[in-house]
């Protein structure tokens, strides 16, 4: 049995950028907001066609203009100038519609897209499952929140940008065609004709822009993928910080950490400093070609004038055409730098999509426990091995049946790993053989290892959390509080708060509790569950689970202290079976 590692799981995402916006606008084609975002490009469409059409007049426009000046006819002058007032008026209209249509575009897309990732992400056990995926699984949620927001920035800015230059470029290159259509050489004693050289020039001069500006700046696509990576393994540090901070107090443990940021941030670093040398050798182009367009314009439309073809305001008009065709032209040079970040977090945000819509669980291993509905109010574990890090760890019993209302120990021998029995029983550990059949339409409460975990919000939101249904009355959950000694808490039901900061962790361990007096599961499954309390304490937990809890089915895994023979029914062991350690689990 092998997996695949964690590498050959990302490149396998890395796919081609256009199956990867074709995936990506699947997602689209499907959401909800699918009617508003084509009508918003679709208003962005006719803003940019509308624009270009202004623009063209305003050309023009430049050379009845600058003949005026040229003629020094005041009253043309002035006139011009009124028209001049009404194109620039609508323009100004046309500029504050797109960017408006631009802007709701975005946040809109943004909408759209994290929620389809979100959905995917959240579904049972799959954001479990991520984890185990490599590379491609750690901090999805800088993925899913800083490298989306600009995946949509990059994209509609780059695509608005795009599909103003194409506009612009069809625009202006019939005005380029026109006005150098009749253009020759005079050269070896006779005329040459080129029709058209401005538009040869322009395309050119792009051209040769473009393709120096891919070669200097393709290095920025991975370097920016490669930085992003880094980022998030220094705000993941961080963050970690932040939440074990009593942990590290009290071990002194400042120093080391001080160490671990100071490699993330040192990596951070290196990245960033190949993304500044590639963008400053990018840099050499992009300038260049910006100080030589100052004066390229004129010097390609000065041969019409001084031929004596066109007037000053001809001149003026061919420049300015010139100018409008070939910054369409050089739309990708302009916007290489932005385009490599484009294409690094496309293949961030596409690859994790990919990932979260893959069956993950056939991506683990071959090897595979067996999950089956069986009858109602009846559980069975049937020849149960589970794969562990340090070898196969089973049942001693080869079929192990609960039936409801039933209590079951499981006890670890030295060197079993009890709590990924438990996550076999949950299903999110299935590296192993056997078959886990769980009672058929009928909801098993699990319970881990340590403190609970309690969503942000009110008490009442932190004790009815993933209840169904969600609204239980104010009498059953202060009755839940009291049954297990919070009594002190039912004030604080409509408090908000980080309640895993507010409470004891005695108190966290007993709202635990309290959720599955509230709940009254036909099952419930804990993974050493009552190890850390004391004898009062856990003679109310038993008190609660052979009263309200007496129709509940209990698996429980770990030491039961005082609890063994009052509350089990049966006792199985989990032992070393054997075998080598399997390879390829995840970490």
């Amino acid at each position: 049995m092998t997996a695949a590692s964690p590498h050959s799981a990302e490149a396998a995402v890395n796919t081609g950028v256009v199956r990867q916006v074709r995936e990506l606008l699947g997602a689209l084609r499907v959401s909800a907001a699918r009617k508003r975002l084509a009508v918003l490009a679709g208003g962005i469409v006719v803003a940019i066609g509308l624009t270009a059409y202004a623009q063209v007049r305003l050309n023009s426009w430049n050379q009845p203009f600058y003949d005026a000046i040229s003629r020094r006819d005041v009253r043309d002058f002035l006139w011009q100038l009124g028209i001049f007032g009404v194109i620039a008026g609508v323009l100004l209209v046309l500029n504050v519609a797109q960017r408006w249509l631009v802007e709701t575009l975005l946040w809109r897309l943004r909408e759209a897209l994290v929620t389809d990732i979100v959905g995917l992400w959240l579904q049972p056990r799959r954001a479990f499952w991520l984890q185990g995926s490599g590379p491609i699984g750690a901090h999805p949620d800088q993925r899913m929140h800083d490298d989306m927001l600009k995946l949509c920035e990059l994209s509609v800015g780059l695509g608005v940008g795009l599909l103003q230059a194409s506009i612009l470029l069809g625009s202006f290159a019939s005005v380029l065609w026109v006005i150098s259509k009749d253009f020759s050489i005079f050269f070896n004693g006779r005329d040459h004709a080129l029709p058209g050289f401005m538009l040869w020039v322009a395309i050119l001069y792009a051209a040769a822009g473009s393709l120096l500006s891919y070669w200097v700046g393709k290095s920025l696509i991975t370097r920016n993928a490669e930085r992003y990576q880094r980022e998030g393994e220094l705000r993941f540090s961080l963050t970690r910080i932040n939440e074990h901070l009593d942990g590290i107090s009290l071990a002194g443990g400042e120093a080391d950490e001080k160490r671990r940021v100071a490699i993330h941030l040192g990596d951070v670093l290196h990245a960033t400093s190949r993304v500044v040398l590639a963008s400053t050798n990018l840099t050499w182009v992009t300038a260049g070609f910006g100080w030589v367009t100052v004066v390229a314009p004129t010097l390609v439309a000065a041969p019409l004038y001084f031929s004596g073809k066109v007037s000053f305001g001809g001149l003026m008009m061919a420049a300015a055409a010139f100018t409008q065709a070939q910054s369409s032209l050089r739309w990708f040079v302009d916007n290489f730098g932005g385009i490599a970040d484009w294409r690094a977090t496309l293949l961030r945000v596409a690859g994790l999509r990919q990932m979260l819509a893959s069956d993950l669980e056939a991506k683990q291993r071959d090897s595979r426990i067996t999950y089956v509905d069986g009858e109602p109010g009846t559980l069975a574990i049937e020849a149960l091995v589970v794969h562990a890090w340090s070898g196969h760890d089973r049942l001693d019993a080869e079929r192990l049946v609960v039936h409801a209302g039933q209590r079951a120990l499981i006890l670890g021998t030295p060197g079993t790993e009890k709590t990924l029995l438990f996550r076999a029983l949950a299903g999110l550990w299935p590296w192993g053989s056997g078959t886990v059949r769980r009672p058929g339409g009928e909801t098993i409460h699990y319970m881990p290892r340590g403190t609970p975990y309690l969503p942000r919000g009110t008490l009442a939101e932190a004790l009815t959390y993933a209840m169904e249904p969600s609204n239980p009355s104010r009498a059953a959950m202060v009755a839940a509080l009291s049954s297990v000694g919070l009594q002190r808490l039912a004030p604080l039901l409509d408090k908000s708060g980080r309640w895993e900061r507010e409470l004891s962790v005695d108190e966290q361990l007993l709202l635990a509790f309290a959720r599955v007096v509230l709940q009254a599961p036909p099952w419930l499954v804990m993974d050493e569950a009552f190890g850390a309390f004391d004898d009062d304490t856990l003679e109310r937990i038993i008190d609660v689970l052979t009263g309200p809890l007496a129709h509940t089915g209990v698996v429980h895994i770990g030491s039961a202290g005082e609890a063994h023979d009052r509350l089990f029914t049966q006792v199985v062991h989990l032992v070393k079976a054997p075998g080598a350690a399997p390879e390829g689990l995840p970490a």
